[in-house]
């Protein structure tokens, strides 16, 4: 009989697309687990809307391995500890996993895994799960090999996974200490909208259903109404919290916007469409996300310190060490007195989920306007987006920061931004609604609301809603000198020049970015 194979899930909770599941069942009879990690669960980058997704993800996960033969355990404790257990009660010969690009936690404990494999002379199998290259040597041609990993043909799932006999495993679980058996409850879900809460369900079925409605109906005016807080949450794909627990592939996604382009493409060139053009930008959009989506993560990947520290050391000592305490909570509990970014931070706080526009936004206003460290903002969107993905996030909140050196400054303006994306108020109002009784025009600053307009309206800017925090001009004045002085400093000490090397996608020159 083949050796036992274990299959180590990770962020890649699905069945179809999985490499490691076909490459183990081909190689022999498997036995799959999950392990609940302690230092994740505790990591300050986790939350409860994290678990239930997790949860959702794993009840799918177990049904589809049992579907066809195949069973799930869920262990729990530190790694490796947990698997050197359980190869003394249940000898295996090869370890199976998906290359992983999380945090500095997860970056740890895999070298620790790899490093034990070695030594008890298990064969360790990791492969690519999507466009991010392991031990990259240059950034030159990395955007051929992602377009190669997109193209190249979906694995096939195993119609029939071996399994050991049910004694079998069972005696090798009663056989592991009690604290790594899971037993814990399921997790208690967030009080969500009916709407919200199904938007962040987890699962293979749910991201497949979530594509497939995007595709055909949702995802028509995806490339102009991303940036609205009032029209991406349907009009956006909504494939994050999926793509960041892996119950859909890059490549799936991928592909399935392929095809229902050269459908549409058919479809016109016979009957033309309307809406052909209007659907065809938005696919590229789409596509060019999904790119973008594997081109931050291995930034991360080439260097993981990036969750932590600057891209230069040149930034260092830019903001205060420790934050102004004041002014982290006003921002973190949406008491700015800048609507739009208090409506984005109390919405995000409810649904876990924001446009990339106005994650943005929120991050450039704690980051410019109220001068205050990423190191200290970025963990609170960590916990509360349920699509958080390291590799995206953590690159993001510097980039957003003006913290990598080769990247243009956005210093986003609140006021234009709520002028622009929601000049009639829809969205502040049903996030900020002590301010609903103010006209349109008072939403967008409604310090400047005449004081009998706001006895009239029962609103009293100051009392039952804060003046803004910091003065706009003078905030946005300070930053703008600050942040071009230093990155003059990072241009002529080289390091730009550095970063963009490492990390530039090559789709723009280095002397046009840092203009």
């Amino acid at each position: 009989m083949s050796a036992l194979q274990l299959l180590w899930f990770k962020r890649d909770l699905r069945i179809a697309d999985h490499a490691p599941l076909t490459g183990a069942a081909a190689a022999g009879p498997v036995v799959a687990v999950y392990v609940h990690e302690p230092e994740q669960q505790q990591a300050v980058d986790r939350d409860l809307r994290h678990e239930c997704a997790l949860r959702d993800a794993l009840d799918e996960l177990r049904t589809s391995l049992q579907a066809r033969g195949g069973k799930l355990l869920e262990l729990h404790g530190a790694l490796p500890d947990v698997f050197a257990t359980l190869h003394a009660a249940l000898p295996f010969a090869a370890l199976w996993a998906h290359e992983e690009t999380w945090n500095a936690l997860s970056y740890a404990r895999d070298r620790r895994v790899r490093a034990w494999a070695k030594q008890a002379g298990i064969t360790m199998h990791e492969l690519p799960s999507n466009g991010v290259v392991r031990r990259l040597a240059s950034r030159n041609g990395w955007a051929e090999t992602w377009q190669q990993r997109m193209r190249a043909p979906i694995v096939s799932t195993p119609a029939r996974i071996l399994t050991p006999a049910a004694s079998v495993t069972d005696a090798a679980c009663h056989a592991l200490p009690v604290e790594m058996r899971w037993a814990a409850a399921p997790a208690v879900a967030p009080v969500l909208a009916p709407a919200w809460a199904e938007w962040q369900r987890g699962g293979e079925a749910q991201a497949h259903d979530m594509l497939q409605s995007f595709l055909s109906a949702r995802g028509q005016d995806y490339r102009r109404a991303m940036s609205s807080p009032n029209e991406a949450p349907a009009s956006c794909s909504r494939l994050s919290t999926a793509l960041a627990f892996g119950t859909m592939s890059v490549r799936q996604a991928y592909q399935a916007a392929r095809r229902r382009a050269r459908a549409l493409r058919d479809e016109n060139a016979t009957r033309p469409e309307p809406d052909a053009a209007q659907w065809t930008q938005s696919l590229v959009s789409f596509a060019s996300r999904l790119h973008w989506h594997c081109h931050f993560i291995q930034k991360l990947e080439d260097e993981p310190h990036l969750e932590h520290t600057h891209y230069a050391p040149v930034f260092d000592g830019l903001r205060p060490a420790e934050p102004d305490l004041d002014r982290l909570r006003a921002w973190r509990d949406g008491q700015t007195g800048y609507p739009l970014v208090d409506a984005c931070m109390r919405s995000l706080r409810v649904t876990g989920w924001l446009t990339f526009r106005m994650r943005a936004m929120v991050m450039s206003f704690a980051s410019y306007h109220l001068w205050l460290d990423w190191r200290h903002t970025g963990p609170i969107l960590a916990r509360w987006f349920t699509d958080y993905e390291p590799g995206i996030h953590w690159t993001q909140c510097q980039m957003q920061s003006g913290t990598t050196g080769i990247n243009t400054i956005r210093i986003y303006n609140p006021y234009k931004q709520a002028e622009e994306h929601d000049a009639a108020g829809v969205f502040v109002r049903r996030w900020v609604p002590e301010l609903s009784a103010l006209s349109d025009a008072d939403l967008i600053r409604p310090e400047q609301t005449p004081l009998m307009m706001q006895q009239m309206t029962g609103c009293l800017i100051g009392r039952d809603y804060p003046l803004p925090i910091v003065h706009h001009e003078t905030a946005y004045a300070f930053a703008r000198d600050r942040m071009h002085a230093i990155k003059l400093m990072a241009q002529q000490s080289g390091s730009a020049a550095r970063v963009y090397d490492r990390h530039g996608s090559r789709r723009t020159p280095l002397h046009s970015r840092t203009r």
